[in-house]
């Protein structure tokens, strides 16, 4: 018998092929994907008034800050928003200049139809950070956000600002080991022209069905969660540029030496904070971690905490990191 998650990507390949038959307009759902989301919940409208935007490298950057103290900045993975820290922000503002941001092509920041790189990316957060007069950073990355970290990590000295500590959060760090879903595969491996046609045409059906997969078996989204993030994922049309920075992800194959060299090099403290249910980039990504980097840190929420540890577990997250920083003479 063929392994549950061989069957559910099956299942998923078969509610995928009915997009090859039918006009994009029967398939986009119920969002106002020409402006600010239709159904914007109460909570995604007040943090979305909490904050403002700063036009950098010729971009729109939806950004906030939060609290006094040394600055935090937190790095959203692909494909939704700062919103993921929502659970955690506040908290950590209580002793921390928290500094938000959405990546360029997610959230309420620009979304061109360019190329995306961790370069930019990079660049970007130097370039915010200084209009903020930050000197120097804590910065803690989940998911795709873990990867700019890296890019950080490995410009050291070249950076504008300096990095005080880098935490990853179930981050795709290392790409030999890292377990991509179907649906990154169907949209990023594949001809732009196949990527670009799935991700206009991908239901809301399609995308949470991948998304709750990542989740613990105890601590799936509510349905406020996912109306919040369906508005985001399509504000400014955000859906149909999926599969471009959906390419980041098997990008980084080519920085992995470069990366690699330098966390197992620097002096700048780290840590990996791990679901370890997560599909993609769990416990094996954290047994990586302390094999290749063994000078660091690994913390390990509960056994059933998924991709999103900010979300499922974030009085955890929030004891494992202030522990973090508060053990370290900064």
């Amino acid at each position: 018998m063929p392994p549950k998650s061989n069957l559910k990507n099956r299942l998923f390949l078969i509610k995928l092929l009915p997009l090859l038959f039918c006009m994009p307009d029967t398939v986009l759902g119920n969002s106002d994907l020409n402006g600010f989301p239709a159904s914007l919940g109460s909570s995604l409208e007040k943090w979305y008034d909490a904050g403002e935007f700063v036009d950098l490298n010729r971009q729109s950057i939806y950004y906030q800050t939060m609290g006094e103290g040394p600055a935090l900045l937190l790095i959203h993975g692909y494909p939704y928003s700062s919103y993921d820290f929502h659970r955690i922000a506040e908290s950590l503002s209580t002793n921390y200049k928290v500094i938000l941001f959405d990546l360029p092509g997610m959230g309420f920041s620009d979304k061109s139809q360019s190329e995306y790189s961790f370069e930019a990316y990079a660049d970007l957060v130097n370039d915010l950070l200084v209009h903020l007069d930050v000197k120097s950073v804590n910065v803690l990355g989940h998911d795709l956000g873990a990867s700019v970290v890296q890019e950080l990590v490995a410009r050291g000295s070249q950076n504008q600002v300096a990095l005080r500590t880098a935490a990853f959060m179930n981050g795709g760090l290392f790409s030999d080991v890292y377990r991509p879903r179907i649906i990154q595969r169907l949209l990023s491996q594949s001809p732009d022209w196949f990527g670009s046609f799935i991700s206009a045409n991908l239901t809301r059906g399609m995308v949470e069905d991948s998304v709750i997969r990542l989740f613990g078996p105890d601590t799936t989204p509510d349905q406020d969660l996912l109306d919040d993030w369906w508005g985001i994922l399509n504000y400014k049309e955000g859906k149909t540029i999926s599969h471009r920075l959906g390419r980041l992800v098997f990008d980084k194959v080519r920085y992995q030496k470069r990366w690699i060299f330098a966390m197992q090099e620097t002096s700048i403290p780290m840590i990996y904070l791990c679901g370890p249910a997560d599909p993609n980039s769990g416990i094996h990504m954290a047994e990586r971690y302390r094999e290749l980097i063994p000078h660091s840190s690994v913390k390990l929420f509960g056994d059933n905490i998924g991709h999103w540890p900010q979300l499922e577990a974030p009085y955890e997250v929030l004891e494992a990191y202030k522990d973090f920083l508060q053990n370290l003479v900064l």
